[in-house]
């Protein structure tokens, strides 16, 4: 089993209708290298700094380890650092022979003396589900639910949804998240529409 190269592979158009349909929280596609594979409009706003960094495709691995807006966005960055670690090891021992997470985890080994502590370790704990927190700089703290679910139609990939708990201020923060990227968004598209008249 190889990973899906994010440079060619494209979500499913069923995929990416169910993505669409989760409104209440973040929804993306990840490969066992942690590439966002595929994203509905809130996980591209929860994600937003990952999207910022050079390079693509994004990727929360570099993510957490080389961009210093990680400590931020993590309150409890050792334990992000812990889980990012354990799922690069645990794709590492699936498929050892991949090219692209040996990159990967090279460039993070060469930048990152946290990341080569860490991995040194040979944590490869599974984290399937639970519950994070989170700082967002448009929105502030976030206590979300998650669960990753294996893709049947697609080995190697993981589909993770956040939730917040009904009525809390962590549920209103996703409102106010999905507010802000319905006119971050649009932008863009604003513009274009603008040009063309």
């Amino acid at each position: 089993m190889t990973l899906a190269n994010p440079k060619t592979w494209i979500p499913h158009q069923s995929l990416q209708w169910t993505l669409d349909a989760i409104t209440a929280g973040p929804a993306f596609v990840r490969n066992g290298r942690m590439d966002i594979l595929a994203v509905n409009s809130l996980a591209r706003a929860f994600y937003k700094d990952v999207y910022l960094m050079p390079g693509q495709p994004p990727n929360i691995a570099r993510y957490t380890f080389l961009d210093d807006r990680a400590h931020d966005f993590y309150p409890d960055w050792d334990l992000f650092a812990e889980v990012t670690v354990a799922i690069l090891r645990a794709e590492a021992s699936r498929d050892p022979h991949n090219k692209e997470l040996h990159d990967l985890t090279g460039e993070l080994s060469t930048r990152s003396e946290e990341l080569r502590q860490r991995y040194g370790a040979h944590n490869v704990r599974h984290y399937g589900t639970g519950s994070k927190t989170f700082h967002h700089s448009v929105v502030g703290e976030l206590t979300l639910a998650y669960e990753g679910l294996e893709m049947a139609a697609e080995p190697g990939l993981t589909l993770t949804i956040y939730s917040a708990e009904p009525g809390s201020k962590s549920e209103e923060a996703l409102s106010l998240l999905a507010s802000w990227a319905a006119t971050e968004f649009a932008k863009p598209a604003l513009g274009s529409l603008a040009r063309e008249s």
